[in-house]
C-alpha cells in the first residue's frame, strides 16, 4: 500500500508527465500494484463472508451454510496457492503478453500434423487461463497440418507462463498417415517472446520505412472459414537483420499490417536484448535442431500412453487432457524447479 501511494503522489505532479519514458514505467508499476492490491482486498473480502457464514451456520445447525462457507474458503486458498507461485514470475518480462511460435521439424507430414496439434494445445491453454488468444499467422502443410503458426497471448504473465514451453516437444504415435499403420516419431518446436508495450523506454525499436520488404498475399485457414478472397495478409521482412514476420488476422491489410509491425519490434527487442545480456535461454531458450536428443517434453501415445516433461521429470499418463490445454502442472513444475535453482545460486 505505501509503494502504491508513493506511485499515486508521483502521478499527481504536474511535471511528471515531461519525461514520457519515466512516467510510463512508473504507470505500469502503479497498475500492477493496484491489481494485486485490489486482488487482496478481494481475498480478504471472501475470507470475512465464508468465516462469517461458518459461524453462522455453526450457531444455526444449518449444514447447507457451513457446505458453502467452506467452498467459499476452498477457493481463498486455491487463490492464495496462485498468488504465491505468482512470485515465481519475477523476470523482468514475465508480466508481459506473450507471441508463440509453433514450427514442424523433423518428422514429415506426421509433425506438420503434431504442430497443428499443438496450437490448439496451446489454444485451449490460454482459453482457460484468460488470456484472448489469436492466431496472427497460419501456414498450412500441403498434405495436412500446418508448417508454422504465430499466435499472442494478450494478459497479464502470458509470457512468465509460456516461457517455460520453449523448446522442442516429440511426439510417439502410430502413424494415421502410414498405410502400415508403423510408430512415427515426430518435433515440433515453440519459440516465445514477450510482447512489449509500445512505449518501452530504452527497448523502443524504430523501424525504418527503408528497412522493411512488405509483401501481401491472401489469407488462409483451416477449414476456409477465415479465407479472404482479398490479398488482406502482410509479410513483413527487415532487410537488416532478415527477420520475416507476417499477420492474416484481420481482414483489413491495414490491421494486419500494424499487428506485423508489432510482432517485428517485438522480434527485434528480443535481439537487442540478447546482444546486451548473455542469458540467452532465460527468454528464448537453447537452439537446437528439431530433432531427436533436442526435446524438452515427450507425449507418448504407443506403445503406452504417458506425457513426460525431461527437465523436471513430472510424468501424466493423461495425455488427452494434456493435449486439450491442460498444461499449467508442467508449467509450474517446471518455473519452480528454476525459482529454487535461482535461490540456491
Amino acid at each position: 500500500m505505501e509503494e502504491l501511494e508513493e506511485l499515486d503522489e508521483q502521478t499527481a505532479d504536474p511535471e511528471f508527465w515531461a519525461n514520457a519514458d519515466r512516467a510510463n514505467d512508473v504507470v505500469r508499476q502503479q497498475n500492477t500494484i493496484r491489481k494485486l492490491v485490489d486482488e487482496l482486498r478481494d481475498l480478504q473480502r471472501l475470507l470475512d463472508d465464508g468465516s462469517g457464514l461458518y459461524e453462522l451456520g455453526r450457531d444455526e445447525s444449518d449444514s447447507d451454510s457451513i457446505i458453502e462457507s467452506w467452498e467459499l474458503l476452498d477457493g481463498c486458498e486455491l487463490r492464495v496457492a496462485a498468488m504465491e507461485f505468482r512470485r515465481m514470475l519475477s523476470g523482468p518480462h514475465d508480466a508481459n503478453s506473450a507471441m508463440l511460435s509453433v514450427n514442424a521439424g523433423a518428422g514429415g507430414v506426421d509433425s506438420q500434423d503434431w504442430a497443428e496439434m499443438m496450437v490448439r494445445m496451446y489454444q485451449r491453454w490460454g482459453e482457460r487461463q484468460g488470456f484472448k488468444v489469436s492466431v496472427l499467422d497460419y501456414q498450412e502443410a500441403d498434405q495436412a497440418g500446418i508448417r508454422s503458426a504465430e499466435m499472442s497471448f494478450e494478459g497479464d504473465y502470458a509470457y512468465g507462463h509460456l516461457r517455460s514451453e520453449i523448446g522442442v516437444h516429440r511426439l510417439v504415435r502410430i502413424s494415421p498417415f502410414d498405410a502400415q499403420a508403423r510408430r512415427q516419431t515426430s518435433f515440433a518446436s515453440v519459440m516465445v517472446i514477450p510482447e512489449m508495450p509500445e512505449e518501452c523506454g530504452k527497448d523502443a525499436i524504430e523501424v525504418p520505412e527503408a528497412d522493411l520488404r512488405v509483401d501481401t498475399y491472401r489469407a488462409s485457414g483451416a477449414g476456409g472459414q477465415h479465407v479472404n478472397k482479398t490479398d488482406s495478409a502482410i509479410r513483413l521482412t527487415h532487410l537488416p537483420t532478415g527477420v520475416v514476420v507476417a499477420c492474416q488476422l484481420e481482414r483489413s491489410q491495414h490491421k494486419n499490417r500494424a499487428t506485423a509491425m508489432r510482432m517485428l519490434r517485438a522480434r527485434l527487442a528480443e535481439i537487442e536484448r540478447q546482444k546486451r545480456s548473455d542469458e540467452m535461454a532465460v527468454l528464448e531458450g537453447d537452439k537446437k535442431k528439431i530433432e531427436w536428443g533436442s526435446q524438452i517434453r515427450s507425449y507418448v501415445l504407443n506403445p503406452y500412453r504417458q506425457v513426460n516433461d525431461h527437465r523436471t521429470e513430472l510424468k501424466f499418463s493423461n495425455v488427452d487432457a494434456v493435449l486439450d490445454g491442460e498444461l499449467r502442472p508442467f508449467m509450474e513444475a517446471f518455473l519452480l524447479k528454476q525459482g529454487n535453482r535461482h535461490h540456491d545460486e
